[in-house]
């Protein structure tokens, strides 16, 4: 057994692994009922399953070039994929569109927006 067949076999666990995190995802998207666990359930499986997809296609080319390019991939999405959650949970909280009551730390109460009453869903 080579280390090309030991690479392959990784790279499987690594695809269905990966395609597991996504069906999680998107079940948790459909299945949880407020917007915060919706948005937890899309973003936490989800990245960790494209950095899995990531590492099985790396193992899987072999290539130099296209490793350092599926680093890159994968460094953007975890920079980005917080901040624009951030972004869109702090938007949804300002339409009003969250329970506050729900919430066990409100940091966004001393907040200066005098937006829409916040305590309806």
């Amino acid at each position: 057994m080579s280390w090309t067949d030991v690479a392959d076999a990784a790279a499987a666990v690594c695809f269905l692994l990966g395609a597991l995190l996504g069906l999680i995802a998107a079940v948790g998207v459909l299945k949880l009922p407020d917007l915060l666990s919706r948005m937890h359930a899309a973003t936490k499986p989800q990245v960790l399953g494209l950095l899995l997809m990531l590492l099985g296609l790396g193992l899987r080319l072999r290539d130099p070039g296209t490793i350092g390019l599926l680093v890159l991939i994968g460094l953007f999405q975890m920079l980005t994929t917080p901040v624009a959650n951030h972004m869109v949970a702090r938007a949804s909280y300002r339409a009003g569109q969250l329970r506050v009551d729900d919430l066990v730390v409100n940091d966004l109460a001393t907040d200066d927006y005098e937006g829409p009453s916040r305590g309806e869903p």
